[in-house]
């Protein structure tokens, strides 16, 4: 994707709908537990209040960005829950605000990078494209952990294709930070949009496949739910491992959702 405007303008969509779920709630509800273990609403939201702010630095401080990625290197298991805790405790209002000013910033700064401009992340370098991708992907899965917290059933939307898409192009990492190799072969992926549309990745005949709902590939991709909860089918022995072991986000391995109904 050459042309960030229309990923940008969907992960401004996407915060928004979000925004308009948490706006409202009361100091309790800011502190309702998550799926996220130890992790309440406010870290939800903390969580990508700090992560936009780390993204904007890769986009205007290559140097000050880099003095993160250090710290990184120094903690790799507790990184992430120290950005969460940064602002959890701050008051509802003042996250909130903490929040929507970052996010604005990074997508002002995204909109006005140059078409070829590649910035560090703490994996391989991203474009602007790349960039909004990847916040609209955690953008959404944070907000289905608070829309489970509050009991709350959003409508999918054609925003999803971000999602799916960095779902079948993390395959390989997937398979790489389960210390396993990826297979040569492109599988095809073919998914049932909201709007009724097929999107489709990979060779139509390729003999390894996966198909069934965007709304479900994105779910498991980012793991919030359980494969055995999700109306995916896989042929092929290699799409099916995939499948068990999927993950569009940084990182190690998740523990994601367990099966619904399963014992705590």
């Amino acid at each position: 994707m050459s042309d960030p405007t229309s990923v940008i303008d969907d992960l401004r969509e996407e915060s928004e709908e979000l925004d308009r779920l948490v706006a409202g709630l009361s100091t309790q509800g800011w502190a309702l537990p998550t799926p996220a273990p130890g992790w309440t609403v406010a870290h939800q939201i903390a969580h990508l209040a700090w992560t936009d702010r780390s993204a904007l630095l890769a986009v205007t401080d290559a140097d000050g960005f880099r003095t993160l990625v250090e710290k990184a290197l120094a903690a790799p298991g507790s990184f992430v829950d120290e950005g969460a805790e940064e602002d959890a405790g701050l008051p509802p209002a003042e996250l909130l605000a903490r929040w929507r000013d970052g996010r604005t910033a990074l997508q002002e700064a995204l909109r006005a990078a140059p078409p070829k401009a590649r910035f560090p992340w703490y994996g391989p370098p991203m474009s602007a494209a790349s960039m909004a991708t990847a916040r609209l992907m955690e953008t959404w899965a944070h907000g289905q952990d608070v829309a489970d917290t509050l009991g709350v059933v959003r409508p999918p939307t054609d925003r999803l294709r971000h999602v799916a898409w960095l779902g079948v192009r993390t395959r390989d990492f997937a398979y790489g930070v389960h210390g396993l190799t990826p297979p040569a072969e492109p599988f095809r992926v073919a998914l049932d949009s909201p709007s009724g549309d097929v999107w489709a990745y990979g060779p139509e005949d390729a003999p390894q496949r996966v198909t069934g709902p965007a709304l479900d590939f994105c779910l498991l991709v980012t793991q919030r739910a359980h494969r055995a909860d999700l109306a995916l089918r896989a042929d092929g022995p290699d799409a099916d491992r995939w499948l068990d072991i999927a993950q569009a986000f940084a990182g190690p391995p998740g523990t994601g959702r367990p099966p619904k109904g399963a014992a705590p």
